[in-house]
């Protein structure tokens, strides 16, 4: 048995960082087929094509800009699938016109941006629960409940955004108009409560194993000033 664990462990570890490289090389290929369509655009004359792009391209660069403003390092995985969803939903939604070519691309998108929320909400109520200034006891079914609420109400903004920019630069994201807004937030609900519920449980047995679990270890691992009530790490998610 002790020499099984050394091997398991180094397996373990060699996946790991195999895992971080193709995320990171995943993210750099992204935002190489973004620099190369401004090239595009740029050659054809596309100049709208050109400045939109472009704010695409700072977006995605926004994730670890704010990761070092506010002493956090990001996993990998977060800033890919963040990467992802803005490449998807700005890029080929709205510079290449995915929404009008595929009717479901905007139902999953906005599916997935639920999700994320969802996981970007369960971390923060997470980090609050275990931060020592902010003395907090919360219960599975709150952290839950909270990350449910965050994603929705991310989505709620995201749905005024497109209404401004339609309002205000005569562009067409909400598509048609009310069904489409009503669409998309029922869509985002649904994401953000399969997130809920996989956390939720996740919370109440947490001899599951699951991907949520290992993304938030990694986290408090690598951002260990952000939890200092609890140094032995995620023990609050064991309360009823």
């Amino acid at each position: 048995m002790s020499e099984e664990r050394p091997a398991g462990f180094a397996i373990g570890l060699g996946l790991g960082r195999l895992r971080q490289t193709l995320t990171r090389r995943l993210t750099v290929i992204l935002q190489g087929v973004l620099v190369l369509g401004i090239a595009l655009s740029a050659w054809l004359g596309q100049w709208q094509n050109v400045l939109v792009t472009t704010a695409i391209v700072l977006v995605t660069l926004a994730p670890v800009a704010l990761g070092r403003q506010l002493r956090i390092e990001i996993l990998p995985e977060f800033e890919t699938l963040a990467v992802l969803f803005v490449f998807a939903s700005l890029f080929l939604g709205e510079v290449y016109d995915y929404y009008e070519r595929f009717w479901w691309w905007d139902a999953l998108l906005h599916t997935g941006s639920g999700l994320l929320t969802g996981i970007f909400g369960f971390v923060l109520v997470h980090v609050l629960n275990e931060e020592i200034d902010v003395r907090l006891s919360m219960r599975p079914g709150f952290v839950a409940f909270f990350a449910f609420t965050f994603a929705l109400a991310v989505g709620t903004l995201w749905e005024v955004f497109e209404f401004a920019m339609d309002g205000f630069f005569g562009l067409n994201m909400q598509k048609s108009g009310l069904v489409d807004t009503m669409w998309d937030l029922i869509v985002n609900a649904v994401g953000a409560l399969a997130m809920a519920l996989l956390g939720y449980r996740w919370l109440r047995q947490p001899e599951r194993q699951s991907f949520l679990e290992r993304w938030i270890a990694r986290f408090v691992a690598r951002n260990p000033h952000l939890f200092r009530r609890r140094r032995g790490g995620i023990s609050g998610r064991r309360r009823e």
